[in-house]
């Protein structure tokens, strides 16, 4: 028979050895702005003379240098950035990866869009960015352009990008029901391992889907990406503004850049700046 004392000590070592084999997943990290490492690589492309000037006067807002270090952004790797606007962030990440990696410009495909003032909404924004890239060939000539439908977005063949970036967009799916899509879309593009870099506008607590101030509640976000199979990796606080209040006639517009406000506010909003934004990395396992 064996004794009480030695079953008690059995068990206590099998639990032992339960809690080494079951595997911890580690908290988020919260990473500070000032440990964030930037590459030579990202300094020398954000910093270089072919940027817009306007969009230069930006980067005390942006932090693109900090931002891009954070979510891994690095000369070899295939970078997907989803709907770049007007460019702001290809003048940085087209050089950048032009000559080792790859860098995927995906826009809203204008047929897929209902016709009418979305689709034309959607036809010049593409215009408008296919007209920049040519213009500057020795920035973009590698640039590829991706068209997606946005009610079922596909961005490229599955496990074949390292990283995908969206900055400020997650409000706009949100409100046209195609959020947990996007996301899907997202995860299924990149390869194991990859990184998922979202900024946007942060709202101070969860908001409605038919929201349209243009500000988003920080978890979620983390429980759309978390819902598609992110995981949360790491948060920082680089693009946080504590003087936006968030409480705007015209939501985040009326904030500078877009600046929809009375004349005689001017100042006030100017005072404040941009947008409060969170800025969380993911990872799909």
């Amino acid at each position: 028979m064996i004794a009480a004392s030695s079953l008690r000590g059995c068990r206590v070592l099998l639990a032992s050895a339960l809690l080494v084999a079951v595997p911890a997943f580690a908290a988020p990290a919260t990473v500070a702005p000032a440990k964030i490492q930037v590459s030579p690589a990202i300094d020398a492309a954000v910093k270089a003379s072919t940027r817009d000037a306007a969009n230069v006067k930006r980067d005390g807002f942006r932090h693109p240098a900090q931002t891009l270090g954070f979510f891994g952004v690095a000369p070899e790797k295939t970078v997907i950035e989803i709907t770049p606007g007007n460019g702001w962030y290809s003048e940085i990440l087209a050089p950048l990866l032009r000559d080792k990696g790859h860098y995927i410009a995906a826009v809203v495909d204008p047929q897929a869009v209902a016709e009418g003032r979305g689709r034309d909404y959607q036809q010049r924004s593409r215009d408008s960015l296919e007209k920049k890239y040519a213009a500057a060939p020795a920035q973009f000539d590698k640039t590829t352009v991706v068209a997606y439908d946005p009610a079922k977005p596909v961005f490229g063949a599955a496990n074949s990008a390292d990283v995908v970036l969206t900055f400020r967009n997650v409000h706009n799916w949100r409100k046209a029901g195609q959020a947990q899509g996007m996301f899907q879309g997202f995860f299924n593009v990149l390869k194991p391992g990859g990184v998922l870099g979202v900024v946007e506008h942060r709202a101070k607590a969860d908001v409605a889907d038919a929201d349209d101030t243009g500000y988003v509640g920080q978890q979620q976000v983390i429980a759309m990406a978390e819902a598609a199979g992110f995981k949360l990796d790491a948060r920082t606080e680089v693009n946080a503004n504590p003087r936006d209040t968030k409480d705007h006639p015209n939501g985040v517009w009326t904030l500078p850049p877009t600046n929809q406000h009375d004349k005689a506010d001017d100042a006030k909003y100017q005072a404040i700046g941009e947008s409060d934004r969170m800025t969380l990395r993911f990872v799909k396992p």
